[in-house]
């Protein structure tokens, strides 16, 4: 089996990467060559027994996204994306990275020609929904975004709906929650603070909070998010019939409801590294943005996430801290 994933380099591209190898398979089936795509260079993983092929560039570019499926992947994983933050405040890069990349990487595919039509996963947003929502928003809750991104990956998943139709690929389109808690450096999505509260202060460090103690919004952990991937490229395309998206499972937490997490996993110095800081452009755009969900669907497919908010600390501090937090 050939796999190719595109955001090969970002956080979650990385943690797919490792999982693949570890296991050696997918949905049964070996992995003999790896493709690794990203718009800084990639890395596999040392020694990762099987063919990897690095790329570096901007996949929305003409002539890119042609070249990455040449080789006929059976599995695409479209992790490739410009995070919200950064797409509301360029709004001509999102749209091209967001949407047009998107189309061009759905073309290409489609190039290839009669014979080919690999499972394509791509990431949506629990963004493509926008106030005023019910609470929770069910699987037959219409998709109206308010910001760009969400408009961006929602025609995205309006594509992935038509080319599967078509017969031109096989397509799963997965909203993820608010991936919590995000290791690493913080980046240009709104919704980074989610994160930086948890991990800054389980690592000795500041952690600035800039909403109030009362928003609510979907959370799962990196190791969620890899096992919807997971399971999206390997389930039944007949179990999903025409209705190809689907909002990925969480839990639903309020700010203060995650400060009580982290206070009961580390204790109240860890909570006194919070500073808040209101800041009306985030605060606006988090207002717009969901806050529960009814993922029946999804659970009845068997996507599975964290059961509450205490099990994605401590799935950060096993996975990222070694099982240990700073004093």
């Amino acid at each position: 089996m050939h796999i190719l994933i595109l955001g090969a380099a970002g956080m979650v591209g990385r943690k797919l990467l490792d999982r693949l190898v570890r296991d050696g398979s997918l949905g049964g089936e070996t992995i003999t060559r790896l493709t690794l795509h990203d718009v800084v260079p990639p890395e596999a993983p040392p020694g990762t027994p099987v063919p990897v092929a690095l790329s570096a560039s901007d996949f929305s570019d003409p002539g890119e996204a042609e070249r990455l499926v040449a080789g006929r992947p059976d599995v695409i994983f479209h992790l490739a994306a410009i995070v919200s933050g950064e797409a509301e405040a360029d709004f001509d890069k999102g749209y091209r990275i967001n949407l047009d990349g998107t189309r061009r990487l759905f073309d290409a595919v489609r190039a290839v020609g009669e014979g080919y039509a690999p499972r394509l996963v791509f990431t949506s947003s629990i963004a493509v929904f926008g106030a005023p929502m019910p609470e929770p928003i069910g699987d037959d809750y219409v998709s109206a975004p308010l910001t760009s991104y969400g408009a961006q990956k929602a025609i995205g998943e309006l594509l992935l709906a038509d080319y599967t139709r078509r017969g031109i690929f096989d397509g799963v389109g997965i909203r993820l929650p608010t991936i919590c808690v995000r290791p690493g450096k913080p980046n240009k999505a709104a919704s980074g603070f989610f994160s930086g509260i948890i991990r800054e202060p389980l690592a000795g460090a500041e952690a600035v909070l800039p909403v109030s103690d009362t928003v609510r919004h979907w959370h799962a952990s990196p190791r969620a998010a890899v096992g919807f991937l997971l399971h999206a490229a390997t389930i039944e395309g007949a179990r999903l019939g025409d209705r190809r998206n689907l909002t990925m499972p969480g839990v639903a937490a309020t700010v203060a409801e995650q400060i009580e997490a982290l206070r009961r996993a580390a204790g109240d110095a860890a909570v006194a590294r919070i500073r808040r800081a209101p800041d009306p452009a985030i605060e606006r755009i988090v207002a717009g943005w969901p806050r529960a969900f009814d993922t029946r669907r999804a659970l009845e497919l068997g996507f599975t996430a964290e059961p509450d908010f205490d099990a994605i600390v401590r799935a950060h501090i096993e996975d990222e801290l070694g099982g240990t937090v700073a004093a």
